[in-house]
């Protein structure tokens, strides 16, 4: 034992006489970390959010630090926006929802429209099998609109509206119920006496969401000011498709999508809903296949619309 406490303390004074110089050349081995500035407050969904009380600073402090220095998979998500916003956007201005719920499915999947989670939750609006079904989406072995851009934003669309009915106008109820499920967040503000899901204790997961959101939001307004330099060449673009309508069974997707001009892995990727090799469809459900133009398919050739001019540098 004596011998272990001798040398931590020999340790220790090792450390304190390294030279000056020594210590200079450690310090340039790392970059410079900042710390994002937290405004007083914010807005989110047309609700002024109180940061000063000192709990929603720190808990709105950690999500957009993390998510500030997650640097590979907030990049993917801002690329991923330029292609899939002018999809998304109009859906929800359609329904009468926000367009800051975009944040949400940015939180969601990353923007990613084969994201799967572990509990079985698919596609950028992460919907559970269950709960999709619920809101009119098509799941099962052949077909899953989880994975359908359009069908399951406008299912989004639907849930979120009826959450925003049952809570009365309160968006963070509404966004805790994403997460955390329409009835924990309805017991909990009744249980806790709280007026919006801001003032509950919750599950951290379930707590942090909001301010998940909300650190989203700001960062994608403003790339640059966290650190994200992007240029117009290096976001994804929106694809322009031929529409095809299918109301028949398709016995090989393979064989059909050479048919079109197209691979397999080209009409999976563009059809993320088609689930198998093949399509039965005993019901003669019509079908609309996406089928990438020629010039769409080559990056030198396609249209580069920007969604957002904050997000890149000219």
């Amino acid at each position: 034992m004596k011998k272990y406490i001798v040398s931590i303390i020999l340790f220790g004074a090792a450390a304190a006489a390294t030279p000056i110089w020594a210590q200079q050349t450690q310090s340039r081995l790392f970059s410079k970390v900042v710390s994002p500035d937290i405004p007083a407050s914010a807005t989110l969904c047309g609700k002024k959010v109180d940061l000063d009380r000192t709990d929603m600073y720190e808990r709105f402090d950690r999500e957009l630090t993390s998510m500030a220095y997650t640097h590979g998979t907030t990049l993917l998500t801002i690329k991923r926006a330029n292609k899939l916003f002018p999809v998304m956007a109009p859906i929800l201005k359609k329904n009468g929802v926000p367009q800051d719920m975009l944040y949400l499915a940015c939180v969601e999947s990353s923007l990613n429209t084969r994201a799967l989670s572990a509990a079985k939750a698919g596609g950028i609006w992460q919907f559970m099998p269950a709960t999709a079904k619920q809101y009119g989406l098509e799941v099962s072995d052949e077909v899953d609109e989880r994975y359908n851009v359009e069908k399951a934003t406008a299912a989004a669309c639907r849930y979120l509206k009826n959450a925003l009915a049952k809570y009365g106008g309160d968006w963070s109820a509404v966004m805790a119920s994403y997460n955390g499920g329409m009835a924990r967040i309805s017991s909990e503000l009744e249980k806790q006496q709280a007026k919006e899901a801001f003032d509950l204790y919750l599950t951290d997961e379930t707590s942090r969401y909001m301010f998940r959101v909300l650190a989203m939001k700001m960062i994608m307004e403003n790339p640059a000011a966290y650190g994200f330099n992007l240029r117009r060449d290096q976001l994804y673009y929106p694809l322009e498709y031929k529409e095809v309508k299918v109301s028949g069974p398709v016995d090989d997707w393979a064989a059909w999508a050479k048919q079109q001009g197209i691979s397999y892995q080209q009409l999976r990727e563009d059809n993320p809903w088609i689930r198998a090799r093949k399509l039965t469809n005993k019901a003669g459900k019509t079908y609309t296949v996406k089928v990438a133009t020629p010039a769409s398919r080559s990056r030198a050739k396609q249209n580069k619309p920007v969604f957002n001019t904050n997000w890149v540098r000219e």
